[in-house]
C-alpha cells in the first residue's frame, strides 16, 4: 500500500511459470475450508518433464507427496509435475475463480499462450502480503513457500546477501522467433521498508535478461535504503 511507480506497467507479457502463484492461492483458499487438504497424498505418476533453463525438479517418480509438499515444490523449485498433480486437486473452476475474484475476467483457465501485465501480476503479491484474500495463516504459508525459491539470479541477486525475498520467476522461450521472456516478482523484506518489485523482460538471451532484473533490483533497493536513512 502507498506510493508506487512503474514503467510500461500495462504492457503484456507471457506469464509462464508465474501462473503457479494463483494456482497456489486457489489451493490454499480451499485449504481454509478444509485444512486436511494439505495432508492429502498423491502419487507422482507423471513422466519426468524436460528441464528448461531455470525450472528444477524436486519430485521422484512413483513417490507419494502431500499437497503441502507439492505446493512447496511447485513454488520453490518451479516443478512442473507438481503443477499437473495440483491441478487435479484444485480443479479448473477454483483456479479460474482466483482471477475472477481479482477482477481479471477470463473465458477459461489461463494457459502459456495467455498474457498478463506487470500491474495485474504485482497485485497477487500485494494481496498476499496484506492477507486480504487468503487468511493470515494461509497468506504466511504462501509467502513462506515463495521465500524458499531457488531462483537467485534476478531480484535476489540485486539485494544484500541474507535479505529475505518472497518471489516467483517465470520464463518463456518462443521457438518460432527465438525470443525469450524472463520475469521475477515478489516482496523484498528490506529491514526498514518492505516493498513489492515486479520486473518483466524480453530479449534473446536469458543471462542478459536476468542481469537486467538484477540491476533494476539493486537500483530499487539502494533507493529505498537511502530514503529510509533520511
Amino acid at each position: 500500500n502507498g506510493p508506487m511507480f512503474g514503467a510500461g506497467v500495462d504492457e503484456k507479457f507471457s506469464p509462464a511459470s508465474l501462473l503457479k502463484v494463483p494456482l497456489m492461492m486457489a489451493a490454499l483458499k480451499q485449504a481454509e475450508a478444509d485444512p486436511a487438504l494439505l495432508e492429502r497424498r498423491l502419487r507422482n505418476d507423471q513422466p519426468e518433464m524436460a528441464r528448461s533453463d531455470f525450472n528444477g525438479h524436486a519430485l521422484e517418480p512413483g513417490k507419494e507427496y502431500s499437497v503441502d509438499a507439492l505446493l512447496r515444490a511447485m513454488i520453490a523449485t518451479s516443478d512442473n509435475n507438481a503443477v499437473i498433480m495440483l491441478r487435479t486437486v484444485v480443479g479448473d473452476a477454483a483456479f479460474n475463480a482466483v482471477f475472477h475474484d481479482f477482477g481479471m475476467i477470463i473465458p477459461e483457465v489461463r494457459t502459456l499462450d495467455d498474457s498478463m501485465t506487470v500491474r495485474e501480476y504485482a497485485a497477487f503479491f500485494r494481496i498476499l502480503y496484506n492477507a486480504s484474500y487468503l487468511n493470515k495463516t494461509m497468506s504466511q504459508k504462501a509467502l513462506g513457500y515463495l521465500a524458499e525459491s531457488t531462483f537467485k539470479t534476478g531480484v535476489v541477486a540485486g539485494v544484500p546477501p541474507g535479505t529475505s525475498v518472497a518471489h516467483k520467476f517465470g520464463e518463456r522461450s518462443f521457438y518460432d522467433n527465438k525470443s525469450k521472456q524472463l520475469h521475477d516478482c515478489g516482496v523484498v523484506y528490506h529491514p526498514a521498508q518492505h516493498y513489492v518489485l515486479c520486473v518483466m523482460s524480453r530479449g534473446d538471451d536469458f543471462d542478459k535478461l536476468s542481469g537486467v532484473i538484477k540491476d533494476v533490483s539493486a537500483l530499487i533497493y539502494t533507493e529505498v535504503d537511502a530514503q529510509n536513512k533520511y
